[in-house]
């Protein structure tokens, strides 16, 4: 990807710190902080173990899968952005850059496809972090991968995760690193359609093995909208980007992710051949409509 001189985002800041524990943070409502954690955890890229989620969950009580999505219907209050804070902190380091300049362009793409929908596009806050920091959905941690809170519908990204993807998953690549962007992005895209709530309310009460089936269409659906987003980036995409991002999606697939012991009723973002799927159904199809057929029905 070639972004060159091309803006950063003002809805970005820098945290780090702040207690809590595992549990701890803001958010509200009646799932309390432990359900809003497991939500935290599901709604993100894919690395976190479904067995770590379930062990969550019964040291909560309760069914885990009943408690996925995190938060409540309305968001907490944002504080205004501030663009000279984020200014600098995007131009503090080449990885932060990036990421500012992928959620830039994930604003513009989308601000102008729900203006052609009728529609208003109310950008997430990315916070970028190092080992810990706050966030609505509990305490933040390095370990988890990048997620997206809708609780304060924000992406919570630590960039050493990129280092990750690259050596550990054997994905490396820039448009590897703004598909990981792109996929919160669209769990923030299915939090403003209102999407989230549906799934949410639709686990409510069902099997694990149903929940988990849930999970993994809303999963497909923001590879989904990661696709649509590239494909309307064209003038940025290099010569094996899509390759790259295609690397990423088989990388991160529940089965490969499980090896011999995959258990397919445990799945919750999706096999390998699927995420790849949903990540070129979004390219190919360039809208939201495209990416309809994964939450049709809910």
């Amino acid at each position: 990807m070639r972004f060159g001189d091309r803006r950063t985002s003002d809805n970005v800041e820098y945290r780090e710190g702040g207690g809590g524990g595992m549990f701890g943070g803001g958010g509200g409502g009646g799932r309390g902080a432990g359900g809003m954690l497991i939500g935290m955890i599901m709604s993100r890229f894919g690395i976190i173990g479904v067995i770590v989620v379930i062990g969550i969950g019964f040291l909560i009580g309760g069914n885990p899968l009943g408690l996925m999505g995190g938060g409540t219907g309305e968001p907490a209050p944002q504080q205004k952005a501030d663009p000279q804070s984020a200014r600098q902190v995007c131009g503090s380091n080449s990885a932060y850059r990036f990421s500012c300049q992928t959620l830039a362009s994930t604003e513009d793409q989308w601000t102008a496809m729900f203006r052609e929908a009728g529609q208003t596009y109310q950008p997430p806050r990315m916070v970028l972090y190092t080992r810990g920091a706050p966030s609505g959905c509990g305490q933040a941690d390095s370990r988890m991968g990048p997620f997206y809170c809708p609780a304060d519908r924000g992406i919570y990204l630590d960039t050493a995760f990129f280092d990750e993807l690259s050596q550990r998953f054997q994905a490396p690549g820039d448009f590897a690193q703004a598909y990981v962007i792109a996929h919160e992005v669209g769990h923030h895209i299915q939090t403003l359609r209102g999407l989230s709530d549906r799934i949410r309310r639709a686990q409510s009460g069902v099997s694990e093995a149903q929940g988990n089936a849930l999970q993994v269409r809303m999963e497909l659906q923001a590879d989904c909208l990661a696709g649509v987003w590239a494909s309307r980036e064209e003038g940025i995409m290099e010569p094996g980007d899509i390759e790259e991002g295609m690397r990423a999606a088989a990388a991160i697939g529940d089965d490969t992710l499980q090896g011999n012991n995959a258990a397919p009723e445990s799945f919750t973002h999706g096999t390998s051949a699927q995420r790849q799927e949903a990540l070129m159904r979004g390219y190919r199809g360039r809208t939201l409509q495209a990416c309809e057929t994964y939450t049709n029905g809910i």
